[in-house]
């Protein structure tokens, strides 16, 4: 999964897809990426089958980028994205739009509900064991990726979550966190981990508030315990989109009704199922 989104354009492009963007100039005109790196992630895009390639015109010839149902169904994730970051990260340029639930018709933000007993699941309610393919180890980055320098400007949706998911470390260190691993030496330990990785990750998430330190432990504050969802919705498409056939690498279980525990979206107004054809971005209204 992160080898698949842990890019800042991947999944931009994918959220400018999901909004309507089919071509190359659309793309182009809505983030601002440079045309040697839009054709390479377009074109890892779709041998990674999260874009699928259609010529619609021979002479000379030009190609649109269409939606997959493997990217379609990154809309709980990106739903979710764009709820945390719109309510907990204050640097964005211009703020972000608001989200309208078409069938209730009001602004709202998504709740995970379990699919076993459809009440809401919160963080401390859903308990995490390694299935039969998952291990600290397959957690472990097999190479560092390079962290780029954060930009602000038109485009730029997802800063403090792509610090996160756009960083392996990073993501791998949050997941601990979220098992409870509070410790230095325990985050090292579990993650073999070189000390200045790992200093450098804990001091990024403590200062962007993700973490707090206090009396030696790094705990989750409420603004990282509400990336929760973002993290459910990773997982469940990752394992539902990269099976594999000796079975699931995390296993969930809802505390409350003792199932497996799958994530479901439900608008926090109506508390109606929310689907992603059911979601729409308002603009702010300007002057």
């Amino acid at each position: 999964m992160l080898g698949a989104l842990g890019d800042e354009w991947t999944l931009l492009i994918v959220q400018q897809a999901l909004l309507g963007a089919r071509r190359y100039a659309d793309f182009a005109a809505a983030l601002p990426i440079s045309a040697a790196v839009l054709s390479a992630r377009l074109q890892s895009m779709t041998s990674q089958e999260l874009l699928s390639r259609r010529e619609y015109q021979r002479n000379p010839p030009r190609s649109e980028y269409l939606t997959t149902a493997r990217s379609r169904a990154l809309w709980p994730m990106l739903t979710s994205i764009w709820s945390w970051e719109r309510t907990w990260v204050a640097e964005h340029t211009e703020p972000l739009p608001a989200m309208l639930h078409v069938p209730c018709g009001q602004f709202f933000a998504p709740r995970v509900i379990c699919r076993s007993c459809a009440t809401a699941a919160f963080v401390g309610d859903v308990t995490a064991e390694w299935g039969p393919t998952g291990s600290w180890q397959r957690s472990i980055p097999v190479s560092a990726n390079r962290r780029r320098t954060r930009r602000t400007g038109a485009g730029l949706l997802f800063p403090q979550t792509m610090s996160v998911i756009g960083d392996r470390w990073g993501f791998a260190i949050l997941v601990a966190a979220f098992l409870g691993v509070s410790r230095f030496t325990d985050f090292q330990q579990h993650l073999s981990a070189p000390p200045n990785t790992t200093s450098a990750r804990l001091a990024n998430f403590t200062a962007e508030g993700i973490l707090e330190h206090r009396a030696g432990r790094y705990r989750l504050t409420e603004k990282g315990q509400a990336f929760f969802p973002v993290l459910v919705c990773a997982l469940e498409w990752a394992q539902r989109w990269f099976a594999s056939p000796d079975g699931p690498a995390v296993l969930l279980t809802h505390a409350s009704c003792g199932h497996r525990f799958s994530p479901a979206l439900h608008c926090d107004r109506c508390e109606g199922r929310i689907r992603g054809v059911d979601v729409s971005v308002i603009p702010p209204v300007s002057g």
